[in-house]
Order: C-alpha cells, then structure tokens, then sequence
C-alpha cells in the first residue's frame, strides 16, 4: 500500500435516501467529496452504522439509488482501501450486496479490533442502549433470520414505502419529544448510555484505548482514564463529522465543502 496511506477514518448516520432531507442528493454528493478528498491518505473507512436511512436485500433485488456513494466506495476498495459497514438500526439488512460488489466487510455487532498500535471498540451504538425492553425487543425480531425471510416475501413496493415513511413519522415525533434533550444534546456522564456503558466495559477490559459510537447524532470527546477515550462520531445530516486516527493522533473534524456539485 502506498505509504502515504497511513489514517483511518470513522463516520457514521447519513441516513441517505431519508424523506427528510431537504436535497437527498446534495447531501449524497458531499458525502462522496469528503471520501475523494481523504482517497489519498486513506488506508481504511470506518462507516458505523445508518449510512441508508434504509436497506432491505433481497435475494435478487437491492434499493435502487445511492449510485455515487457506492461508485466511490468501489472506486477506493479497488485502489486498496479497506471499506467497513457497521449495519445501524436503519439499515440492519444488508447481506452479500456489498461485499461481492465493492468488496465491503460488514459488521453486524460491536467490533474490537487494534488499530495502529491502539485498541478500539467501535460499533453503532444502539447494541449497548440497553434501557428500553421494547427497544431490544424490536431489535431481536429484526435480526432474526425467520423474521427476516418472512419479510422478504412481502413485494418491495410495500417495504420500502413503508419503512420510509416509518421513519419519517419517527424523526418528526421524535424531533417534537425531544426538541431540548435527547435528540440532540448530550445528557451528561451520568445519563448518557454510551458513557456508562463504556465505564462499565472498561472495569473488565482496561486495554481499550478508544470507544467510537455513532447513532446519537452528536459531536462527543471524552476521556474517561488516562489511557482511554469515547468519541460520538456525529451524523451526515447536520454536522458532517468524521473522525480520524494517524496512529499517534485522534481527532474530529467536520466537513466545509462548498455546496456546488
């Protein structure tokens, strides 16, 4: 690999093809300007989750869409970077699609994996939300392979029509409910679920360096010891976040494209 090909890159909830943005495409066209302007020094990607607001592989048939964040991608696996899918809570249903056609490795939970020297436990996020029964509930179900076939015989003009307006219901419920807390600010190490989660996992497993997370749609740097840190990657809709790892440096950073195509 070229030696210039030395950071890894995390990003995380694009929700690309979502009914609630304003410009689906201008949103999928800086998406893939930030990966042409890291395709040089990229030696890996990390995306964590939520980058389709939704995606349901069927045997035959993938969602139709997302032509120039997929060509990207494919262009950057064939030029030697490595391309990591975490699956989110939106686009749990990803199968062999993307591996076989731009050589993806997909994540289907929490990853702990060294990194340039440094040990990382990166996932999407909502694996460790372990405060709502309802909320694990529906996450088994639709990672259960029964379930899944079932649902896989049901015609896509029904499933993706509904799960996108599902999910736009959802955001502007959730958007109303939570206009002060949850859904967009941070809660505090006491109440943050991450955070806690992290204290915790770091009581059994002190190596860990770096938490990264997506799923919460905020910007978050915390040191939690001396010798380990939990980062919120942010989102693609609002912040345009990424976070990146040179092997003796970790750091955030967002996006200040110009809008132009």
């Amino acid at each position: 690999m070229d030696s210039l090909r030395k950071k890894i890159y995390f990003a995380s909830d694009a929700h690309l093809g979502a009914r609630f943005h304003k410009d689906p495409l201008a949103v999928e066209k800086r998406l893939v300007r930030w990966l042409d302007s890291i395709k040089d020094e990229a030696m890996a990607i990390y995306f964590l989750g939520d980058m389709f607001d939704y995606w349901y592989e069927y045997k035959y048939v993938a969602p139709k869409g997302f032509v120039r964040f997929l060509g990207k991608l494919a262009e950057l696996s064939d030029s030697g970077v490595e391309i990591h899918i975490f699956i989110g809570n939106h686009d749990i249903w990803m199968f062999d699609y993307l591996p076989k056609e731009i050589g993806a490795i997909i994540h289907r939970d929490v990853l702990t994996v060294d990194l340039l020297g440094k040990r990382f436990f990166l996932g999407h996020g909502d694996e460790v939300d372990y405060r709502s029964k309802a909320f694990r509930f529906i996450r088994t179900l639709f990672r259960n392979k029964f379930c899944q076939w079932l649902y896989a015989g049901i015609h896509p003009r029904w499933t993706f029509g509904f799960a996108l307006g599902w999910s736009l219901s959802s955001r502007k419920s959730g958007l109303k409910k939570h206009q002060t807390s949850e859904a967009a600010e941070y809660q505090g190490e006491d109440h943050e679920y991450m955070v806690l989660f992290a204290k915790e996992y770091l009581r059994t497993h002190p190596d860990i360096n770096f938490f990264i997370f997506g799923h919460r749609h905020i910007m978050l740097d915390l040191m939690l010891s001396r010798t380990s840190r939990l980062l919120i990657a942010g989102d693609w809709m609002h912040l345009f976040s990424y976070i990146v790892w040179d092997g003796e440096n970790l750091f955030m950073e967002q996006f200040e494209a110009e809008q132009t195509s």
